[in-house]
């Protein structure tokens, strides 16, 4: 029989999906700070009575995550180890009818912009002053910098809208302040990050003002790195080219992602964008900012892909030579344009293609690691593990960027510092240096 714990009031929030929730629990663990609460991310003691889980639900496996998560949580509450489980989130906001409906031990599912009633259900005020004011889980020489919610463009396989409504740009102001906080808390890598960057302002301003926010970002003192995120190609504002290229403290770096290239996948898809368009961006992108690194991600396996799409994307990708690449089999998912067309992609076959664009990519990275042996680097050091002190150079944005590892029985880098390396050695994703 359950019975209340005796534990004193402690939350534990877990944090599921994409660096977008890690910024929404982080405003949510600094407004229950706020409210004197006793509170940790994703705490490894078993002392929290009260768990809140962020929860993601873009993907099939994002999903499977998540509801996997609530249950193991939903299970420590009928036997008596917490008192009280929220959800909250993306996959909240999309199902809770039917997460109520399934799993009912849990005691409330807020949706993803039910903060103000997620504190009060909590037993917490919430804090306008605190807009803006996080308290980092990452570590805290990183931060990533969300300049806006929602998203309104209209892709085929996407359910982001759904979930997390129209797009609504974040004031130049408040993004400002937001900055100046993270720096003098000793944030030096701001990761801008949005559905949609280069959406950023028409809401607000009528016009896309990437290039200005990038600029006022980059006048604040002590913002060291720069790296822009999520920038839609269509319409691209090549503007903001020349900011990257001008400004010493913005990376030479953007992720773009383009999803696909051969122009029936890309009309189907709804990307507003054609091949040639995109071949010419890459193209512009690399002559404006010489020796940008550009990451990208791919969907194989989207309805209506046939072998000579594949074959265009293979051909698109050994051609352009990206830096960085990710590539994701497409997810049916219900209430998108794509979701009302067959699944007519088997899942082998997706998870085949997936696998050939990898290894063509690990080739490619490969040959990009191996010009860099003997070259120099500012390495910015991010943890030590085992043997080694890894970093990552400016080409590099975390958890999912190659890594520059140094020997930690050899040297010694403070975690959160850059330094210079000189690369010695090459492997296909990672390189291995030595402090200069």
């Amino acid at each position: 029989m359950k019975t209340k714990t005796l534990k004193k009031d402690k939350v534990n929030i877990i944090t599921l999906g994409c660096s977008k929730n890690i910024v929404d629990s982080e405003v949510l663990y600094s407004q229950l700070k706020a409210n004197s609460f006793d509170v940790e991310h994703e705490s490894q003691d078993d002392d929290a009575n009260i768990v809140v889980i962020n929860t993601c639900g873009f993907i099939d496996n994002a999903k499977e995550e998540s509801i996997n998560t609530i249950i193991r949580w939903a299970e420590a509450k009928q036997a008596g180890e917490i008192d009280k489980l929220y959800v909250t989130g993306c996959l909240s906001q999309r199902y809770k009818p039917d997460l109520e409906k399934e799993i009912p031990e849990v005691d409330q599912y807020f949706g993803t912009t039910h903060l103000p009633q997620l504190l009060k259900t909590i037993g917490a005020d919430y804090k306008h002053e605190l807009i803006g004011e996080r308290l980092l889980t990452t570590p805290s020489h990183y931060a990533y910098l969300k300049i806006s919610e929602g998203c309104d463009r209209p892709c085929s396989f996407c359910a982001i809208p759904i979930m997390r409504g129209k797009h609504l740009s974040k004031p130049f102001e408040q993004i400002e302040a937001e900055v100046r906080g993270l720096v003098k808390n000793g944030t030096k890598e701001l990761l801008i990050i949005a559905q949609d960057s280069t959406f950023y302002g028409l809401d607000l301003y009528g016009d896309r003002k990437l290039p200005e926010l990038l600029r006022r970002i980059s006048d604040v003192p002590g913002a060291d790195w720069i790296r822009l995120h999520y920038a839609y190609p269509s319409q691209f504002p090549l503007e903001a080219l020349d900011v990257i290229r001008e400004r010493e403290n913005i990376c030479k770096y953007i992720d773009i992602p383009l999803q696909h290239v051969s122009d029936s996948m890309l009309k189907i898809m709804r990307r507003g964008i054609t091949e040639k368009r995109t071949r010419d961006l890459v193209t512009t992108i690399r002559e404006k900012v010489p020796g940008i690194a550009l990451r990208t991600t791919l969907i194989v396996g989207h309805p209506g892909e046939t072998e000579q799409d594949f074959n265009d994307l293979c051909r698109f990708v050994e051609d352009n030579r990206f830096d960085r690449l990710g590539v994701f089999t497409y997810s049916h998912e219900d209430g998108t344009h794509s979701g009302a067309m067959a699944d007519d992609v088997p899942q082998e076959v997706k998870e085949e293609r997936a696998a050939i664009i990898m290894e063509i990519q690990q080739g490619i990275s490969s040959e990009i690691n191996k010009e860099k042996v003997g070259k120099t680097f500012k390495v910015l050091f991010d943890r030590k593990e085992g043997d080694y002190f890894i970093g990552r150079t400016e080409a590099d944005s975390p958890e999912v960027d190659n890594e520059v590892l140094v020997k930690a029985d050899k040297q010694y880098a403070r975690v959160g510092d850059f330094a210079q390396v000189k690369i010695d050695s090459a492997e296909d994703f990672d390189l291995y240096g030595s402090i200069q």
